[in-house]
């Protein structure tokens, strides 16, 4: 491909919208422009890249024994409701209405089609198992479309659904798939680390994630110092510290005033914030929630979501706190009446705590529960936070950025159970399609790559992703002994079947070289007046500082050469 021909333009400077660096380098490397919140079209370069991470992905697919196949985008919202998560997924699911009136749903994902489609075909259990996957587009109405690829409403995919005949066949199928996903993350160069995660809207019993760690991830990744546990915020644990308990004193109402904080109440009683409790309050589903916690804890709005099952999950305002009848800063569980209270687990690791008094300038002294008050639902609602005892081996907890890569869960029958998709035993009994779910964002790799992989110039491919693997580089073209030397040059490399940018456009040396680092083609060939006196070529690549110089006889063969063994590297 000739530059001069590529549509698409690079940038010397990134655009203000452009939050991370992936976002900055695609887009000034004219690789991806951005069409609507979300949206986003590939431009030649872009597209190149991500075919060829698609090629990968469907290469690990077939050897793990996936079929691959291609369902449709548009999705009956009947299936949506029969499997309920048409409130789970709530307004992220985009829906539309045809001209018969009928609500068809743009699919986010593709379980309910799968399985409707599994019933069909499978009846015994000779027919399983089955890997069945696609690579396609999804939508997804995000809230906050942000970091160009990262976080879109329209997507490219890989989803695969695995089938087996029982809990153990889903085992080990999710077993070939985290191999096949690490194959695909090696192949790719990334150091991908399996994470626990939460499920989400696409439910099921267990689940990982793939992530990348770096800075400008979106995602927070709780990791023990001793490499045992590692897992995303949403869903990490750690070990509540017990405060030595004392004897349960008489509650005793005492005078606070201009206290409403934690820090506040905490410091004017003597206590440490461990010893007061907190009381933080929510809209579940038009539910008004008190939810109770201990004063040096965090809420986890994910695990309070899980807990209460709900699809919408808000703070409530201070107005909405007020027509509860309750005082905020001064609120606690003790005397009120029909309001639902959910409190964490850290409650029973200590007693007598500080707590509101519900009325404003006042606090109550040892309280303890179960004594003072009751809850209607007690769990691990609390976030983990660096710092915290790892749930595992006690070791320290750390806090890291990360890029999600991919989601693999394990969906077990709560799917196949609604669509009927069942088959015959050995003994002619009928069961329930025990399945999986796994899926690769393709867009979310090529940001994390880029991510992971770039330094102040611009990007730095991977040899199995680039656009292009060579960018041939004449200098001077003006004069004469340049321009046929490299025009001859450019058709031997393409003959001899090398994936060639030529940059046959008649700029300054600094102009081409900025282009060919912020492009990241992993070999440079520069060919200058001086370099074609001694029949030779600079050889540069774009990982190393130094240049070396190839002879121009058989040049295409000795490049060839080379790339095959950075290939094998």
């Amino acid at each position: 491909m000739r530059f001069s021909k590529i549509f698409g333009k690079t940038l010397r400077e990134a655009p203000t919208e452009a939050e991370n660096t992936s976002h900055q380098l695609l887009v000034r490397a004219g690789m991806i422009a951005q069409e609507a919140a979300g949206v986003y079209s590939y431009l030649p370069l872009g597209w190149r890249a991500l075919k060829k991470i698609e090629n990968i992905i469907r290469d690990e697919m077939d050897k793990a024994g996936g079929q691959e196949l291609m369902l449709p985008v548009l999705q009956p919202f009947e299936l949506w409701q029969r499997s309920g998560r048409d409130v789970s997924f709530g307004k992220s699911l985009f829906t539309l209405t045809d001209r018969k009136e009928h609500t068809l749903a743009l699919g986010p994902t593709h379980e309910e089609v799968i399985a409707d489609l599994v019933h069909r075909y499978v009846q015994s259990y000779r027919d399983l198992p089955l890997l069945l996957y696609q690579i396609q587009t999804k939508l997804r109405d995000e809230p906050r479309p942000r970091g160009g690829l990262l976080r879109v409403r329209e997507f490219i995919m890989k989803d695969l659904y695995s089938f087996d005949v029982n809990v153990a066949g889903l085992d080990e199928s999710y077993r070939k798939m985290c191999r096949a996903y690490k194959n695909i993350y090696a192949r790719l160069s990334l150091p991908a680390l399996m994470i626990e995660a939460d499920s989400g809207a696409i439910g099921g019993k267990d689940s990982h994630e793939f992530m990348i760690l770096t800075e400008d991830g979106e995602d927070e990744v709780i990791c023990c110092s001793n490499g045992d546990y590692a897992a995303n915020a949403e869903k990490a644990q750690f070990v509540k510290t017990r405060i030595n308990a004392e004897s349960l004193l008489p509650l005793e109402e005492i005078a606070t005033p201009t206290t409403k904080t934690i820090e506040e109440v905490a410091g004017f009683v003597g206590v440490p914030s461990s010893q007061t409790l907190k009381a933080v309050f929510y809209f579940s589903d038009g539910e008004f929630v008190f939810v109770l916690i201990r004063g040096d804890l965090e809420v986890n709005e994910t695990k309070l979501r899980n807990a209460l099952k709900c699809s919408e999950l808000r703070l409530a305002t201070e107005a909405e706190v007020n027509g509860a009848g309750l005082v905020a800063g001064f609120a606690s569980p003790i005397g009120i009446k029909g309001v639902r209270v959910v409190a964490d687990d850290s409650i029973t690791s200590a007693s007598s705590f500080i707590v509101g008094a519900n009325k404003p300038g006042y606090h109550f002294k040892n309280a303890n529960y179960p004594r003072d008050f009751q809850v209607h639902l007690m769990t691990d609602i609390a976030l983990a936070r660096a710092g915290d005892c790892c749930p595992k081996c006690r070791g320290k907890l750390s806090s890291s950025r990360g890029i999600e890569v991919g989601h693999v869960f394990k969906l077990g029958t709560f799917i196949s159970e609604r669509f009927g998709a069942s088959f015959l035993d050995s003994d002619g009994k009928s069961r329930p399609i025990v399945m999986g779910s796994y899926g690769i964002g393709l867009g979310r790799l090529l940001a994390a790559i880029v991510e992971q992989s770039h330094d102040d110039k611009g990007i730095i491919w991977p040899l199995c992703v680039a656009p292009y693997q060579v960018y041939l580089c004449p200098l001077s073209l003006a004069k004469s002994a340049v321009a046929p030397t490299a025009e001859k040059l450019y058709q031997e490399l393409q003959k001899e079947g090398i994936e060639v940018l030529f940059d046959d456009r008649d700029d300054s040396p600094g102009v081409k070289f900025n282009d060919a680092d912020l492009l990241g083609i992993p070999l440079r060939l520069t060919l200058s007046p001086r370099t074609l006196q001694s029949q030779s070529i600079e050889a540069k690549w774009r990982t190393e500082k130094e240049a070396q110089l190839l002879t121009l006889q058989n040049l295409a063969a000795e490049v060839s050469r080379v790339l095959r063994e950075k290939l094998a590297e």
